[in-house]
This record gives C-alpha cells, structure tokens and sequence, in this order.
C-alpha cells in the first residue's frame, strides 16, 4: 500500500479510541499558520510596502517644498528692489508722492501710505521740494485731515522745504482738502478741482416692506440708536441733527481750506457750496495757483527736474494678499517685515 500525504489511510483501532473524526475535505487544505515562514513573509512584504509609502510621500512633501523655495528665491531677485525702499538719489531732486484713487483707510491712498512717503521725502537731504501728485476723488475726511495736519507738520519741521500739489484729472472734496496744505496748487486747464462738501446718502425702504408684509424688528438701547436704518422712517428731529453733523464737517473742510489758502481765494459763496470746476475756472476762483504739470512745476518752479518717486509701493506679497484674498501672504508680508509700517 502506498502512503497517502494527506494521511487518508486506514486507522488502527488505537488510534480511532478518543480521537475526534476529521473531515476529509477540510485535511485537504493546507493551513498557514501566524508562525509559518509564509506568512512571517507576507508580513514582512505589507511593513515593506507600508514604509515605501511613507518615505515617497516625505520625498514628495519635500521635492514641492524645494520648488517653493526656488520660486520665492527667482521672484526675490527679479523684484528685489520692490521689497525695500525705493532708491534715493545722492544729487539734488524734486521728491514726488502719489495720491491715487478713493481716499480711505484701506485703499493705496491711505492716510498712512501717503504720510509714509511724505516723511521719507522730507527726511532726504537731497530733496529740494516736494510734490503731491493728485488724482483722487476724495474720500475719508478723517484720513484726508490726518494727511493735511502731517504735511503742516512737516513744514514746520523743514522751512525750506516746498510743498507742491499738482491735480491731474480730478482733485475734489478730501483730495482738495490735502492739496490746500501745499504751498501751491497747479492743475491742468481742464482738470477738475473743488467740491467743497460733505455728502451723507441712503436709501428709504419702509413703503417696500408694507408692500411685501414685511415686519421690521430692531432692539435698541437708546433712543436714537437706529435713526439711520433705511426700513424706518426719518424723523424731523433725527433729520435736523444729522444735518448739524453734516454742517460742522463742512466747516471743518471750509476753515481748513481757508487756513491753507488764505487771501488768495475769491470772496465767492459758491466757492464752499460743493461745486466743482475746471483748472482755468479753479484759477480764477484762487483755488488753485497756476496750470501746470508735475514736469513743469519740478522744472519750472522748483528748479530741479530732477524727479523722485517716494510713493510707497505694495510689495509683491501684499499684491498677490490682494489679487487672491490669500490672508498667509499678507502674514507673511508682516512676519518678513515687507510692510509699510503704520503711523507712529
């Protein structure tokens, strides 16, 4: 008799006393035990394959990080002068600070960015005058009187030092408010200058809501806490008092205005009524002193055409903060120290 591998021979009766029975079947199927070579093998394949993952990822996490790095590094060097200060000329020249745009606290036409370059300009001991370069509707009279206070300072500061406003297209309402602290104004014959103004607007809603069966519900500690909610009603009283906060800014701008040109306006009531005109009407009103561009004041008034620019610049972080909304680039545009810093 051949012997069987899978031991399906017969049995002696010693062996089949106290012996459970086997299913045949099942004795055919070869087991893999937890502590056979084989399976030792698979386990050792699966951490293998495990650990291969985990370094490729780490190679990856790596590889982008070096490519990122690279990056920083060529846009550094490409736009490098753009992360500092602009370069200040050793000779004699005519200092130019830009005011571009809507006036307001979050805009280039910050109090802050303006009064920044103001401050650079003056400081430099080669800087014969200065020039504000203007082309803004206004904006802000808050930031508008910031600016104007700190070129009144400045002066008094450096005597010797000019200041020049020159308005391009438009230099109205807080853009003329900062022009009237500059020794002289210039303008082109068909730029806008003037409105000399405070304006509050709003919409009413109230009848639109009885139309739709709407009901309004505002809680207010406060009388007048609400007086300005479009879906209520205006009253007279409320109406009168926001008229006399209007009036006392206006005459805040008006005095200011005064101040800064003195006797070389016109004794004309128009001239404070928020009208605006053009260059060669602004010369005539005395709101503005001559037509003329930055080119021909730097030349022909200064002396020294000779320009430089001290505008303060956003740096290319801020730019793509901007361009984005990417909040980590501006972040690290305050970590790197890249930022235009703040009014001390």
């Amino acid at each position: 008799m051949s012997d069987n591998l899978w031991g399906s021979g017969p049995e002696t009766s010693e062996q089949r006393q106290g012996k459970p029975s086997v299913d045949p079947q099942a004795q055919r199927q070869p087991v893999v035990s937890a502590d056979s070579k084989e399976w030792r093998l698979i386990e050792k394949m699966v951490s293998s394959l495990s650990v291969e993952q985990r370094r490729s990822r780490r190679w990856g996490i790596f590889f982008k990080l070096l490519t990122f790095g690279y990056l920083f590094v060529a846009m550094y060097l490409v736009v490098g002068d753009n992360f500092s200060d602009k370069a200040i000329s050793s000779e004699p020249h005519t200092a130019l600070v830009d005011i571009q745009g809507a006036i307001s606290a979050d805009s280039e036409a910050s109090a802050d960015t303006i009064v920044h370059g103001l401050r650079a300009a003056f400081k430099d001991e080669n800087t014969e005058a200065v020039i504000l370069r203007i082309n803004s509707p206004g904006g802000s009279p808050v930031q508008s009187g910031y600016v104007y206070d700190e070129i009144k300072r400045l002066r008094q500061l450096y005597p010797t030092t000019k200041v020049y406003a020159v308005i391009s297209d438009i230099g109205a309402s807080g853009a003329y408010y900062i022009a009237a602290a500059a020794d002289e104004i210039y303008a082109d014959k068909a730029s806008l200058v003037g409105s000399i103004g405070v304006i509050s607007s709003s919409f009413g809603f109230v009848e639109v809501l009885e139309k739709l069966g709407v009901e309004r519900r505002v809680m207010t500690a406060g009388e007048h806490k609400a007086f300005l909610d479009p879906f209520a009603p205006l009253k007279a009283t409320e109406r009168q008092f926001w008229e006399g906060v209007l009036d006392t800014t206006h005459q805040q701008f008006i005095d200011q205005v005064k101040k800064g040109r003195g006797d070389r306006l016109k004794d004309d009531a128009k001239l404070f009524s928020g009208l605006i005109w053009t260059g060669e009407q602004s010369l005539e009103l005395g709101l503005i002193d001559g037509l003329g561009s930055t080119g021909y004041v730097a030349r022909e008034v200064v002396g020294v055409d000779n320009i430089v620019d001290f505008t303060p610049s956003m740096t290319p972080w801020e730019k793509l903060a901007d361009r984005f909304g990417v909040s980590v680039a501006r972040t690290l545009s305050t970590e790197l120290g890249l930022k235009t810093p703040p009014l001390q």
